[in-house]
Order: structure tokens, then C-alpha cells, then sequence
């Protein structure tokens, strides 16, 4: 019988490149849930109804352009997730989230999510302190806020602006994005305003695509490596009930 993997996609563009690649290749059949659909993408407040995450043998959480703190703005989805995905977590479901994902877990689990003092856009080393789980990168970042940790989560890596990674439990929380390819950037990059909010941040976007081109055989490779990392390391580790 097939592992089963959900990745939960906050809006219309969050397709999983590597990550989906790397699942897919370790015998995992992914299920697509998508909760802001194109059509819905200006008026986000919508309501969700739910599959069964606990019916899943892993739970991606997938990235956002809205944040993890917007109760007002996205609640009608938003907290209802953070239910659900403290749930997941207290059963031992191991958990990968990516960016808005990860800031969500970090707020599901006892932190804290605000804005932060600028954005992160583009290619980012990164300072890990076990590399052999979250490599130096460079990593793709492309977010505007940042989490307070958990109590009793390990921070992994971090950036002088910002945490990024976590560990607690069966749970790793991402800032950056390792699904990031050539393919994965133009879907964002086309989608309404896309290029115009990261140009207004001092962004040259010819320039960032053509580093996405040049990193992207050895990001693909990280990408790779850190699902193992997070399959045979995280998701196997004790669970750890909050």
C-alpha cells in the first residue's frame, strides 16, 4: 500500500516542484487541497470544507500570500486550520510546513506570527546549525514576516532577520521555500501583481529569474535532500503532544 501525502495550498500557485518530486519518489501518493481558489483570490475569506488530515501519513503546509496572523482577513480558513493542524500534530502525523506554513505551525504550536521589519526576496544563505539537515543553501525566500518560536522547539537555521527552521517533534516548520525552480517562480511571478510587489521592494525580477536558472540544479538537489532529512529524521522522531 502507497504512503498518502496531502499538501495544503493556500491559494492557486503553490505548486510543489522538488518537494513534490522527492515525495513522490519515496512512494508517497500526494493529494492536492486547495482552499483559495483563482477565482476567490481577491476576496480570500473563504469558507473550507475540510478533509480528514488524520486519514494522511504526512501534512504539507504549503505557502501563502496572505499571513498567519490575518485572522480578519482569512479567519474563516485560517483558524479553523490551526485546529485541525494542532490535532495532526498531537497525533504523531508528521508535518512539513513551508513559509506561510511553517508560520502557521509555529503559531499552532505556542508562538507567535507578526510582520516583520522587511522582507526577505530572493536567494538567501542561511546560518544552520545542523547542515545535514537544513543545508547553508542558498535557499529561496520570499516572505514579509517571521514566528516567535515555540516553547520547546529547536531552532534549526536563521537568517539575521529572520528563524528559519524549527523542529518540534514530528513537525518542521520552513521560512523559505525549497520547491522553488525555474517553473514554480514563473507561476508566481504571473500571477496578478506578482511581479509588481517584489519590484516595488527594489527586486530586479530579469535578475532574479535568471539566478533562479543558475541555482536551481543544486537547490532541486537540496530540496531532494531535505524531504529525505524531514522523512527519516522528523517524521520518525518521538511525538511530541503541545
Amino acid at each position: 500500500m502507497s504512503k498518502r501525502a496531502i499538501f495544503i495550498e493556500h491559494d492557486h500557485v503553490s505548486e510543489g516542484g522538488p518537494v513534490w518530486a522527492q515525495f513522490e519518489k519515496r512512494g508517497y501518493e500526494i493529494t492536492r487541497f486547495n482552499i483559495v481558489s483563482e477565482g476567490q483570490f481577491d476576496a480570500p475569506n473563504v469558507s473550507v470544507e475540510w478533509p480528514n488530515l488524520k486519514e494522511y501519513d504526512v501534512v504539507v503546509s504549503m505557502g501563502s500570500p496572505w499571513g498567519a496572523w490575518e485572522d480578519d482577513r482569512i479567519g474563516n480558513w485560517l483558524l479553523p486550520e490551526i485546529d485541525l493542524m494542532k490535532d495532526v500534530h498531537n497525533a504523531g502525523i508528521p508535518i512539513l510546513g513551508i513559509c506561510f506554513g511553517g508560520q502557521l505551525m509555529a503559531r499552532v504550536l505556542g508562538g507567535s506570527v507578526a510582520r516583520g521589519p522587511k522582507a526577505e526576496l530572493g536567494w538567501y544563505v542561511v546560518m544552520s546549525d545542523d547542515e545535514s539537515m537544513i543545508a547553508r543553501g542558498p535557499w529561496f525566500q520570499y516572505h514579509w514576516d517571521r514566528w516567535q518560536l515555540p516553547p520547546g522547539a529547536k531552532e534549526i537555521a536563521r537568517t539575521p532577520l529572520a528563524s528559519q527552521a524549527f523542529v518540534l517533534g514530528r513537525t518542521l516548520g520552513l521560512q523559505f521555500h525549497p520547491e522553488i525552480d525555474a517553473a514554480v517562480l514563473d507561476t508566481w511571478l504571473e500571477m496578478d501583481g506578482g511581479c509588481v510587489e517584489i519590484e516595488d521592494e527594489g527586486v530586479d525580477v530579469h535578475i532574479l529569474r535568471a539566478q533562479t536558472k543558475y541555482e536551481e540544479p543544486h537547490s532541486s538537489q537540496r530540496a531532494r535532500d531535505l524531504v529525505d532529512q524531514f522523512l527519516d529524521r522528523v517524521a520518525t522522531a518521538p511525538v511530541v503532544r503541545v
